[in-house]
């Protein structure tokens, strides 16, 4: 049985179990993970939490909605087994109607039936790392190791324990004046990475010019058999020298062998997608739902709204 629950109901700890022995199980499942990026999220329940999906709930013009929060790649269902494409269905069909619109990003694992409602696919670029740093180097492109040798003869020093404050800085000074980000998403950003430090989840690493002075800095998470590229930032010293083509470099040669994946964590963007997969990474796609029972004016505000997202590539 298929139950909805409002956050107050919701068993953190059986929640939390779930998503650790879930095969699909990832770190933005985790309810203190989904407790920062969306506080008043709700979820739906089978059984005694064998299955689970986080609903993150907001509210706007008097109407409850779900939506991707900042930091969350992929969420959608986590399951103890393997969940047929019917069942995901079921899910779906299960969120309340008191939910007048729905985006929804579903994991890989989360196949759905595109003639029943809205939908398209998201990508992330994967590398797997269990191989040796040779063997993976091979497989960069000509402009990857171009930009890597530029890189080497720019007499920049990778910082292994750089200061989140100032990445984040990085970030809201350059690309993020571009995209006129709420003071929220950097408040979320700097609760969240709090919390993966206090939990030794996130490796933070950044680059310095021959000056000494930071020029880019990102954001390594653990998740389960995965290393997450969750968060960069870089100035024009960086942009320039390529730095953040030699920080991942370094987070890869550091880390070969291991055996999980690193998830460059998208993008739809056709440049950085040309860059992540330039490391070699494979695309990998994971589906979007979307579905309104909004009065027709909000609804067309939201078409708009989705569409000049879609065209930002995220």
């Amino acid at each position: 049985m298929i139950r909805y629950l409002k956050h107050q109901e919701i068993n953190k700890l059986k929640w939390d179990e779930c998503i650790s022995n879930s095969p699909n199980g990832m770190i933005y499942g985790y309810s203190w993970y989904l407790d920062i990026v969306c506080p008043e999220w709700e979820a739906l329940v089978e059984d005694d939490y064998t299955s689970v999906m986080p609903l993150p709930m907001g509210k706007k013009y008097g109407f409850t909605y779900t939506y991707p929060p900042s930091f969350t790649q992929q969420l959608g269902i986590f399951s103890l087994q393997a969940i047929p494409e019917e069942r995901i269905m079921e899910f779906i069909a299960a969120i309340p109607t008191l939910y007048r619109y729905i985006e929804m990003n579903l994991n890989e694992k989360n196949g759905v039936d595109s003639g029943a409602l809205e939908t398209n696919n998201h990508v992330t670029y994967v590398l797997d790392l269990n191989r040796p740093y040779a063997e993976i180097y091979s497989q960069y492109s000509t402009q990857t190791k171009r930009n890597l040798k530029k890189a080497l003869s720019c007499s920049l020093t990778i910082v292994q324990s750089a200061r989140p404050p100032k990445i984040i800085k990085l970030f809201s000074e350059n690309r993020g004046m571009e995209q006129e980000l709420p003071s929220a998403f950097y408040t979320i950003l700097e609760q969240l990475i709090e919390a993966l430090l206090s939990k030794g989840l996130v490796k933070v690493m950044g680059v310095n010019d021959k000056n000494n002075a930071l020029c880019a800095g990102a954001f390594f998470i653990k998740s389960k058999n995965r290393d997450i590229f969750l968060f960069s930032g870089a100035n024009e010293s960086g942009y320039d020298s390529h730095a953040m083509t030699l920080l991942i470099n370094n987070y890869i040669e550091e880390n070969a062998g291991n055996p999980v994946l690193f998830d460059f964590e998208g993008s739809m963007d056709t440049d950085l997608a040309r860059f992540y997969s330039g490391f070699g990474s494979i695309k990998t796609e994971f589906p979007t739902i979307r579905k309104s029972t909004l009065p027709a004016p909000v609804k067309w505000i939201k078409e708009i709204q989705f569409k000049r997202k879609s065209a930002a590539g995220k």
